[in-house]
């Protein structure tokens, strides 16, 4: 864990403004987990370099802004996208065309299940950007909603396990498996949900003949 605390001084020396950059580098494919990054600023804030709920709120900020900047180039250049440098080291046309088609399987549920995605994130930021098949408003309200699962968990862990730091890392390990689970409870809470509603809606409607 020689990168957390190489964050933890960094961020404990320039504050809030360092968190909320690294999120934005890490929205932008950068090689650095945004969820160690999390961890990082609730350590300082544990630490009592900053406060905790305000690192929440920088953080959730960071996030959206970060993966809504992957969404907007994505929706603006399109397909030309791909042809700059630095995405086509990221996003390569088989990888593309590998995120298309898991698009055309699942729909804009993908955008909800990326953030559980760190390989894959930026990725299908970018496709669904450059697809148009989803509105800049759903898309932001998918990745919120998904973000208000992973963002609290990271911050406030490193906020509890600041002065722990053996504590901290194994539930760091945990919560990297934990949130996988979590996301899949969710997804398949939201699936039974739509199927109820598609179900009660066709009942309607056939009452209606």
């Amino acid at each position: 864990m020689d990168l957390l605390e190489r964050l933890v001084t960094l961020f404990a020396e320039n504050g809030y403004a360092a968190v909320f950059i690294a999120l934005l580098l890490c929205g932008a494919g950068a090689p650095l987990p945004e969820d160690i990054t999390l961890v990082a600023g609730g350590v300082i804030a544990g630490l009592g370099y900053a406060n905790v709920h305000i690192m929440f709120v920088v953080a959730m900020i960071g996030v959206l802004v970060g993966d809504a900047g992957m969404f907007l180039l994505g929706h603006h250049y399109g397909a030309r996208i791909l042809q700059w440098r630095v995405v086509s080291r990221l996003l390569t046309p088989a990888r593309y065309a590998k995120v298309q088609e898991k698009f055309e399987r699942y729909g804009n549920r993908l955008m909800f299940v990326a953030r559980f995605l760190p390989g894959m994130r930026t990725a299908v930021y970018i496709t669904a950007g450059t697809t148009h098949r989803v509105s800049f408003v759903r898309f932001l309200l998918l990745d919120g909603l998904a973000a208000l699962i992973s963002v609290p968990i990271w911050v406030y862990l490193g906020y509890f396990g600041a002065d722990n730091h053996e504590w901290l890392v194994k539930w760091i390990r945990r919560g990297q498996s934990s949130l996988w689970v979590l996301g899949g409870i969710v997804i398949v809470a939201v699936l039974v949900l739509w199927w109820r509603h598609r179900r009660r809606a066709a009942r309607a409607a056939s009452e209606q003949r």
